[in-house]
């Protein structure tokens, strides 16, 4: 990478003919007018409308992208870039290259990733589908920020800048729309220095359908970010099950409810101990997706799972999974004498029942607990090696 190079103006591009040399020209501009040593990287995807010939004619340098998808042709054109700062932006003249002025000082300023905001800087006319404005966007915004805290307000403006050491950084993986969502997630987690600035957005100019296809792209955009999040998909919800479950299994134990006329009984029980049986499992779940997101570095090295491997040995599974299989068998041991008119009270299916319902949850959740701490300790061993 050129030590004279401060910027590269990527765009990515698939047949944008009609639109390209009025990006570039705004681009070069910019470069003009501001006195920075700067080129424009065209990062085709295999385009078939010349767009290749017209970028170059231009001026521009063109690398060609054998891997289809938005991420894999940012991706490349950054890996390919000579600039120390990069700013991506779409090549259908949505987005002014001619102002990106404030985005390169923030830059320089010290931000690792600046994003551009749509909607401080403004929406023009038919820039922007209502469903994607006012449903899409800011949902999936609000997501973003419930899940990881991301400063960002405008989570997939497509004209954003970083650094060409962050974005080392950040080590993307995606090739698809959802890369947007990935960078910024990752630029989180890893505690960079994230800022916005105000940029517009115009219809672009290319009169033809977008690439983005707004329902397909934004389930890729909000299944990324649940599968990212273990703790929010699977963590959460699971022990809120095995705390409700819990709950209500201890409660019915000692009698039946009756609420405004229905009877709670053995067959509420029943759904409970499942409750409690489910939660566990996406516990566990949790716990093997945030350590397969790590040894895959999808996600940054988590101090807490650190702490977890040492403090979890085997032998404290084994021992919770044991103590949970003794206490299934005794509760199984008392319906059995309850059965056989042995217990402490009369004989009675349905007290019975209030004994073996538990004792088959304690029995599940013990095997589960068991196997679960082998494969945990296995993880363990290339984790610790990994550290």
């Amino acid at each position: 990478m050129g030590d004279a190079m401060e910027l590269t103006i990527l765009m990515p591009c698939l047949n944008e003919a009609a639109t390209l040399p009025i990006c570039i020209g705004k681009a070069k501009a910019f470069i003009e007018q501001s006195g920075v040593q700067a080129e424009i990287l065209i990062a085709d995807n295999g385009s078939t409308d010349g767009s290749q010939d017209i970028a170059r004619s231009l001026g521009a340098r063109v690398v060609n992208v054998p891997i289809r998808g938005y991420g894999a042709a940012l991706t490349h054109g950054t890996m390919e870039a000579r600039g120390r700062f990069l700013v991506m932006g779409d090549a259908d003249d949505s987005y002014d290259f001619g102002e990106l002025g404030l985005m390169l000082e923030t830059l320089r300023g010290g931000a690792d990733l600046v994003m551009g905001n749509r909607f401080l800087g403004g929406v023009k006319d038919r820039a922007m589908p209502w469903k994607n404005r006012y449903i899409g966007n800011p949902i999936l915004s609000g997501i973003g920020r419930v899940l990881f805290r991301c400063p960002a307000k405008d989570l997939h403006c497509g004209l954003r800048g970083y650094s060409a050491k962050a974005f080392r950084q950040m080590d993307l993986r995606t090739t698809g729309m959802e890369f947007a969502s990935e960078m910024v997630i990752k630029a989180t987690l890893l505690g960079m220095n994230i800022q916005e600035v105000p940029v517009t957005l115009s219809p672009d100019g290319r009169g033809r359908p977008p690439h983005l296809r707004p329902w397909r792209d934004g389930w890729r955009h909000l299944r990324f970010m649940l599968l990212f999040s273990p703790r929010w998909l699977l963590l959460y919800p699971g022990l809120l099950l095995v705390l409700l479950g819990s709950a209500g299994m201890l409660r019915l134990m000692f009698g039946p409810i009756v609420v405004h006329g229905i009877h709670l009984g053995v067959n509420t029980m029943t759904y409970f101990s499942a409750m409690v049986v489910i939660g566990f499992q996406a516990s566990i779940f949790a716990m093997f997706a945030r350590i397969f997101a790590y040894e895959e570095g999808l996600m940054p090295q988590d101090k807490g799972l650190q702490r977890l491997y040492g403090w979890f040995k085997l032998e404290v599974g084994l021992i919770v999974g044991g103590l949970m299989f003794l206490l299934g068998v005794g509760l199984g041991v008392l319906s059995v004498m309850d059965w056989a008119g042995r217990g402490f009270g009369p004989l009675n299916p349905e007290d019975s029942m209030r004994l073996v319902i538990p004792a088959s949850m304690f029995l599940t959740i013990s095997v589960q607990a068991i196997f679960s701490s082998f494969f945990f300790s296995m993880l363990g061993l290339r984790l610790r090696s990994r550290r």
